[in-house]
């Protein structure tokens, strides 16, 4: 479905993406991480077809940058920053709708879910909203097409917590067969929506792992000294600690594996070492 072979892109004499190899299937829900600066957003940028770049990008067959306007199509995409668009809510509907011939009805009904009702901005220009209101018309066009790719980069960042609930509660129901990478600094957020973790740091794939949903990890967990409220978190978990909270011991359910990660990297100063092994029966 997408497959990107040796990608690498430099902005002048900085390399961004060095070298990037990923096959990403239908199905795939995938959570891309990183710190900032890691190559994410550039990432995203590539597979939309709006850099030149070294290596390859294909999209079923075709490559962004060359077949952007039939790849678009496929695409439901949120940007971390919404772009400064003059044109009013209602025709940027209408126009989203015609590029991928869906319905805008399907677009209104997402933005009440989020708590936005599109339909009374209609006239305003959409440069005029709140962030958040921005954030809620860009998802709402994102999700209210039939696209066969979702592409998201920080697409929570600017909503309350009731509409990144339903937020995600919507991306939840998104068809099986519909490729999903979700760009965000809160692993542990995105934990139950994804199948995959593609870790980037320095413009390279350093993590790139699929979560099985029926294994068991055993997990060793080290710190450089002993903290309570980490031991309060992991203690949660059911971890347990035999050398006065520098060494955890417990079992992650597969399923679990991201969001615990999730709940680790709140505590990334402390951490000396990670382990996790399948558990043996």
């Amino acid at each position: 479905m997408i497959k990107i072979n040796n990608l690498s892109k430099s902005f002048r004499r900085t390399v961004v993406l060095d070298g990037i190899n990923l096959d990403i299937k239908r199905g795939d829900r995938i959570a891309l991480v990183g710190s900032n600066g890691a190559g994410k957003t550039t990432l995203i940028r590539c597979l939309l077809g709006e850099y030149i770049h070294d290596g390859d990008i294909y999209m079923d067959d075709l490559k962004p940058r060359l077949n952007r306007q039939a790849v678009l199509k496929k695409i439901g995409f949120v940007p971390q920053i919404p772009p400064p668009l003059k044109m009013p809510v209602g025709q940027l509907i209408n126009f989203s709708a015609g590029v991928c011939e869906s319905d805008p009805d399907k677009m209104y009904a997402v933005s009440d879910k989020l708590g936005l009702d599109a339909s009374k901005f209609k006239n305003q220009p959409f440069v005029k909203l709140s962030g958040g209101q921005k954030q809620k018309m860009l998802i709402s066009i994102a999700l209210g097409r039939d696209s066969e790719f979702l592409i998201m980069d920080e697409p929570a960042a600017n909503l309350d917590p009731e509409a990144r609930h339903n937020f995600f509660s919507l991306l939840e129901k998104k068809k099986k067969d519909t490729a999903m990478i979700i760009s965000s600094h809160r692993l542990d957020e995105v934990a139950s929506l994804v199948n995959r973790v593609v870790e980037l740091d320095q413009g390279k794939v350093v993590l790139n792992d699929q979560v099985d949903m029926d294994s068991i990890l055993d997990c060793e967990v080290k710190l450089i000294r002993a903290e309570k409220a980490f031991a309060k978190t992991v203690s949660e978990w059911g971890f347990v600690s035999e050398d006065d909270g520098i060494t955890w011991k417990g079992l992650v359910a597969g399923p679990d594996r991201l969001r615990f990660l999730g709940v680790l990297s709140r505590y990334a100063g402390l951490l000396n070492g990670i382990n996790m092994q399948e558990h043996k029966t």
